[in-house]
């Protein structure tokens, strides 16, 4: 299993970070690979990601959501991976998100990809758009702050 961990600090209120991220639907204007997200329901999301010209869809559950600290999630078909978000307030206007997640590499490609650390590159600069995303606009684009206990 490959795993990834990758923080940045953004010039954002830790309310602002979270909210933002908390829209799914506005990943691909962030995240290099993610062609497209459908959220169904409050806890279900379907994927669409192109990576080294292999497009994959799945869906993904959200296991544990609590505004403000921390968005967890792992996939139901497809795919095999998991993750979590974590918000941590530095000041009032000024918030370190970390994104850790746990795949499984499929094919030659992935496989590589990963033992040459391209997956950590990708997540990094995938941040480094993220916190110019919100940054730019200095306010989220939408909101949810509904909870999801783990194991519910």
């Amino acid at each position: 299993m490959s795993q990834v961990i990758e923080t940045i600090d953004v010039s954002v209120p830790v309310r602002t970070a979270y909210d933002q991220w908390t829209q799914f639907e506005s990943f691909p204007e962030f995240m290099n690979g993610v062609v497209s997200i459908t959220q169904t329901d409050a806890t279900h999301t379907r994927w669409t990601t192109k990576v080294a010209g292999v497009e994959r869809e799945f869906d993904a559950e959200i296991t544990e959501q609590h505004p403000d600290e921390r968005v967890a999630w792992k996939s139901v078909d497809g795919k095999d991976h998991a993750g979590v978000v974590t918000f941590h307030r530095l000041a009032d206007s000024e918030t370190r998100v970390t994104v850790q997640l746990d795949w499984e590499a499929e094919g030659l490609v992935e496989k590589v990809g990963s033992a040459v650390g391209a997956d950590d590159r990708q997540i990094k600069a995938d941040l480094k758009r993220f916190k110019a995303f919100i940054e730019s606009r200095g306010t989220e684009t939408g909101a949810w702050r509904g909870d999801v206990a783990a194991g519910s």
